[in-house]
């Protein structure tokens, strides 16, 4: 089944980068700000054939437990738990450090297998800090450069003994349901994520802004595999100043983009404000499945209020996806956590629903009789044919005699009879309109 490798030391020494390297993507948030990274992050890795499962862990520090740095510490002591071996990495140019000797002292209490890694080393800069490490106690150093690539061979050598006598176990087959969670800051997304997978995954507490960067799950949900995808809370770009909070918001919006179904929290004790719909909006536009989730349903009096004025913006902020659900639930208590994965795997499996063409085209000829298109330059428009191109989203392809002189209205009328009669409520439906005949026609 292949091995485990945790990346572990002390802040900034760049633990992401290498993982970035490992897994062949920008995974993980890189930046020269210190504790980027907070919870940690799982994901295939490759060195030439080699192939392992790596954790990027947040940087090691002495804290108490209730603090920030003590949760972070808590989250690195679960992935060395996890893995076959640590990879302890150190900043070259900066040379040993006390806290690069107080994670050696904590490494070898532990009797998991270390594999030292001397980092920036692409100059003659970290000449002293490769001699300092020797002093660790870990064996000989590898000295490494994360963000040039070199001394990955070495490093593949050192990990090789690792491997299992059977092949290594390639990355799980891509079938997994992607679920990205969104919203605004602090409605309770890494509280529900924990919940939801019945640990403590990721960090969670009243500090705001605790996420950072995109941090994805493996779970397994009914049999079903489900990749969680929790996010930094999404702020209207104009707020966005900060350089760390631009990468934040867009680590969360390249989530949102490789999700099948994407979780809207909103946090039900406030009203459901302008920001809120325009996140929801932006997931339809996506053309993701959004489910929407009321957090915080316990704090709520007047639910029957609530709910009316939340459908009241829906109706007007998610007109392309009509009918989308909302789940109402509490994820620090639990209550109504259970209906959150039925709505989501309902939701998935409405996106990727097909409608046949000979049952398309009879409900086009009776949604024209009903309500005809308007005449363009006093002709009625023809509606010929059509037809669903792909799912994921329902894309469907309308043969229009003159596309662009039909209405918004219309195709709005057309878009919403489609999800009504189909059972494609929910999800974003979009129609393509094309010029001419049925091609599809015999000549």
């Amino acid at each position: 089944m292949g091995f485990t490798v945790a990346i572990v030391g002390r802040p900034n020494v760049g633990k992401s980068t290498l993982f970035n390297r490992l897994v062949g993507r920008r995974a993980a948030l890189v930046a020269p700000t210190p504790g980027v990274t907070r919870d940690r992050r799982e994901g295939w890795a490759r060195i030439g054939p080699l192939r392992f499962r790596a954790i990027d862990t947040a940087g090691l520090e002495e804290a108490a437990p209730e603090t920030l740095e003590g949760r972070m510490m808590a989250q690195t002591e679960r992935a060395l738990a996890e893995a076959d071996v640590a990879l302890l990495l150190i900043d070259g140019r900066a040379g040993v450090t006390p806290a690069d000797e107080f994670f050696a002292r904590q490494l070898r209490r532990l009797r998991l297998p270390v594999i030292l890694a001397v980092n920036k080393c692409e100059g003659a800069a970290a000449e002293g800090g490769i001699a300092e490490s020797h002093g660790l106690g870990l064996g000989v150093p590898i000295p490494i450069s994360a963000e040039h690539g070199d001394g990955m061979a070495d490093l593949h050598d050192a990990l090789s003994p690792f491997e299992p006598d059977e092949a290594s176990a390639a990355p799980p087959a891509d079938d997994v349901l992607r679920l990205a969670i969104v919203g605004r800051p602090n409605v309770g997304k890494s509280t529900l994520l924990n919940r939801l997978v019945g640990e403590a995954r990721v960090i969670t507490g009243a500090e705001p802004g605790l996420t950072r960067d995109s941090i994805a799950v493996r779970w397994s949900c009914e049999g079903r595999a489900v990749e969680l995808v929790d996010t930094a809370g999404l702020r209207r770009r104009a707020r966005t100043t900060a350089s760390l909070d631009k990468l934040s918001a867009r680590d969360a919006e390249r989530a949102l983009g490789q999700a099948a179904v994407v979780l809207v929290v909103l946090d039900a004790a406030e009203p459901a404000g302008r920001q809120d719909m325009t996140i929801a909006a932006r997931v339809a536009e996506e053309g993701r499945a959004p489910v929407i989730l009321l957090n915080k349903w316990d704090l709520v009096r007047d639910r029957k209020a609530v709910r009316a004025a939340l459908d009241d913006r829906l109706e007007n902020a998610l007109a392309q996806a009509k009918g989308v659900p909302v789940v109402t639930c509490s994820a620090l208590t639990g209550a109504g956590t259970e209906r959150v994965m039925p709505a989501v795997f309902a939701a998935f499996d409405t996106w990727n629903r097909r409608v046949p063409t000979a049952r398309l085209n009879r409900w086009l000829e009776a949604a024209v009789e009903h309500h005809p298109p308007p005449l363009a330059a006093g002709r009625r428009l023809k509606l010929r044919y059509i037809t669903q191109v792909k799912a994921r989203p329902p894309t469907f392809a309308l043969f229009v005699s003159k596309p662009s002189a039909l209405p918004e209205s219309y195709r709005r009328y057309l878009a919403n009879g489609i999800g009504a009669e189909f059972g494609l409520a929910g999800v974003p439906i979009r129609l393509l309109l094309r010029a001419g005949k049925n091609p599809y026609a015999p000549g």
